[in-house]
C-alpha cells in the first residue's frame, strides 16, 4: 500500500484526548494533528520522539494532517494507523502473500456475525467446496524484547471476538485470528498476559478449540507499507506455531 505522497517527519510534543497530538515542524512551528490510533499506543507515543504525518489534502478537515507512523528509540518505524490493518491483510490475501488464506475467490469485509459483531474479513469459495473462513484482524504495535505483543490495554471486546471465532468453528466454518504487526523489528508474537490475562487465557482456549492463529509483520517506510513476513506465534507458555 503506497502513500499518495511521502510522509512528513515531525517531532511529537504531546498526545492528548486520545485522537489529537501536538507536533513541532522542522522549521520550529507547531500544529495539531489527528491521531489515527485511539488506543493506548504503548511504546509509540513518547513526547520528544519523531513521528510521521500524512497530509489528507482536505482543507475542509479541522485537522488536515494525520499521524501514521511512530519512530521508536531504535529508529524502527511503527505503523500506528489502526484503520490500515484490515486493508493490508486484504491486499496481502489478494496478492497471494498469505498462503494460509489462499484458494478463496470471494472477499467480503465488515460482515455481521455472532452477537452484534462484524467480522473483519469473510473469505468464501463455494465452487471449490471450501468452508467459509472468518478472519478477525488485530492491529499490533506494542513490543517486548523480540516479541510483538497484543493487546496493549485490557480488551473485553477482543476476548469476545475470540469466543465468537470459536462458535464459528463449532458451526463448521474456519476461523482465523490474524495479528497484523505494523513493525518489523520482532521475530515472535505472544499475547500480553501481563496486560490482559483474560485475553491471553482466551487465546489459548480458542486455539485449542480450532481457531487458527496467524501473525505477519510489515515492511514499512514513509513511502509505503506492505504486509510481508510471517512470524511465529507463542500460545500460552509452551506452544509455538512456527512462522
Amino acid at each position: 500500500m503506497k502513500y499518495s505522497k511521502p510522509l512528513q517527519r515531525v517531532k511529537l510534543i504531546q498526545r492528548y484526548k486520545r485522537f489529537l497530538a501536538d507536533v513541532e515542524l522542522p522549521g520550529g512551528s507547531q500544529m495539531t494533528v489527528h491521531t489515527a490510533n485511539t488506543g493506548s499506543m504503548l511504546g509509540c507515543s513518547a513526547s520528544g520522539n519523531y513521528i510521521w504525518i500524512r497530509d489528507s489534502e482536505n482543507e475542509k478537515r479541522k485537522y488536515r494532517y494525520s499521524w501514521e507512523i511512530s519512530e521508536a528509540d531504535n529508529s524502527t518505524l511503527i505503523g500506528v494507523n489502526t484503520g490500515l490493518a484490515n486493508k493490508l491483510v486484504v491486499e496481502a490475501i489478494e496478492q497471494g502473500v498469505i498462503t494460509e488464506l489462499a484458494g478463496y475467490n470471494g472477499i467480503k469485509t465488515e460482515v455481521p456475525y455472532g452477537e452484534s459483531s462484524r467480522i473483519d474479513i469473510l473469505l468464501q469459495n463455494h465452487a471449490a467446496s471450501l468452508p467459509d473462513c472468518y478472519v478477525e484482524v488485530k492491529n499490533v504495535t506494542a513490543q517486548d524484547d523480540d516479541y510483538a505483543i497484543f493487546p496493549d490495554a485490557v480488551t473485553a471486546r477482543g476476548t469476545k471476538h475470540l469466543l465468537e471465532l470459536v462458535s464459528m468453528v463449532q458451526a463448521g466454518y474456519r476461523s482465523v485470528i490474524f495479528f497484523c504487526i505494523q513493525r518489523n523489528d520482532v521475530n515472535l508474537f505472544r499475547a500480553a498476559h501481563e496486560i490482559d490475562p483474560k485475553y491471553a487465557e482466551t487465546l489459548v482456549y480458542a486455539v485449542e478449540h480450532g481457531v487458527e492463529a496467524l501473525a505477519y509483520s510489515v515492511n514499512i517506510s514513509p513511502q509505503e507499507i506492505v504486509l510481508h513476513d510471517k512470524i511465529s506465534v507463542k500460545i500460552g507458555q509452551d506452544v509455538v506455531i512456527e512462522g
